[in-house]
């Protein structure tokens, strides 16, 4: 069982027997008032979105999610499958149901699948992940004296924002939970 302190982000427990992971969460706590921690959860078999608010005192049960390493097979339209490097076990998942890091998939990608009761319900992508820049525009000379940011494509088609010296071709090292540029690689 898992109290109120528990439930942070990352954090998976069970409700009405679906599966649910924490996508944020914050703790409240007013003047002479009971503190509560109110969460934005994902179920993980449906992909709903819900607010909850947990209080002293509750105990919520703990999801059984086993996880395994797989790689990324093939994408088609909204579905993509994935394959477990141990046993070619095969599994396929939709977008809604990975959520929003979808965007980030690409064929051959290693990730974690989730499996709840037997089937694969959502993937967790690596924290920091390696990306190809397929569209640039050209950075302008003499614009170097801030931090200032243009956009570029990444493989996928998703938009991000990139310092002025990254170029077509190059590739660059995102944080998947945020979407944001970290590095570019050598």
């Amino acid at each position: 069982m898992l109290t109120m302190n528990d439930m942070r982000t990352g954090a998976t427990f069970a409700e009405n027997g679906d599966p649910w992971i924490v996508l944020e969460a914050d703790f409240m706590k007013k003047a002479q008032r009971r503190p509560v921690m109110r969460t934005k959860a994902r179920n993980l078999r449906t992909g709903q979105v819900v607010n909850k608010t947990y209080k002293q005192g509750d105990s919520i049960e703990e999801a059984d999610i086993a996880r395994t390493k797989a790689q990324v097979l093939y994408v088609t339209g909204k579905e993509f499958s994935f394959m477990n490097q141990e046993t070619y076990e095969q599994y396929a998942l939709t977008a809604d149901q990975i959520g929003d890091v979808a965007k980030f998939l690409h064929e051959g990608m290693e990730v974690e699948v989730m499996i709840f009761e037997g089937s694969p319900v959502s993937v967790k992508l690596p924290i920091k992940i390696e990306v190809k820049i397929i569209e640039a525009a050209p950075g302008l000379r003499g614009d170097s004296a801030s931090n200032i940011m243009k956009e570029a494509i990444i493989e996928g088609g998703v938009k991000i924002q990139v310092p002025l010296f990254i170029k077509e071709g190059d590739v660059v090292r995102l944080d998947t939970r945020n979407g944001e540029y970290v590095e570019r690689v050598q």
